[in-house]
């Protein structure tokens, strides 16, 4: 069984950071993408940021040049950096890990159960 595990939410003031750890634990070989989602109140949830495995990332416009996500494989965690933080990035986020090989075989999206971030103006 997969589970992954955020931390690092909470409230921030408008241009402040924060970060965001995940870590996943289970008899995991390897994680192939991972990243973090984020889903704001009468919002779909949407992909923030993912990064392969070979560290190749990509970000939501809405983010980029402000977030920087990152992963150490053989711990298996992924953070999200957030700097200059908005109103608009209050939400719910979710870390989420693609296409897992376990001793079970693959499973292919798993996620956590979710942290607060609040930015006050």
């Amino acid at each position: 069984q997969v589970q992954l595990v955020e931390s690092g939410g909470g409230l921030v003031q408008a241009g402040g950071s924060l970060r965001l750890s995940c870590a996943a634990s289970g008899s995991i070989f390897s994680i192939n993408g991972m990243g973090w989602h984020r889903q704001a109140p009468g919002k779909q949830r949407e992909l923030v940021a993912g990064i392969t495995s070979g560290g190749r990332t990509n970000y939501a416009d809405s983010v980029k040049g402000r977030f920087t996500i990152s992963r150490d494989n053989a711990k298996n965690t992924v953070n999200l950096q957030m700097n200059s933080v908005k109103p608009e990035d209050t939400a719910v986020y979710y870390c989420a890990a693609d296409r897992v090989r376990t001793m079970s075989g693959y499973g292919y999206r798993y996620w956590g159960q979710g942290t607060q971030v609040t930015v006050s103006s």
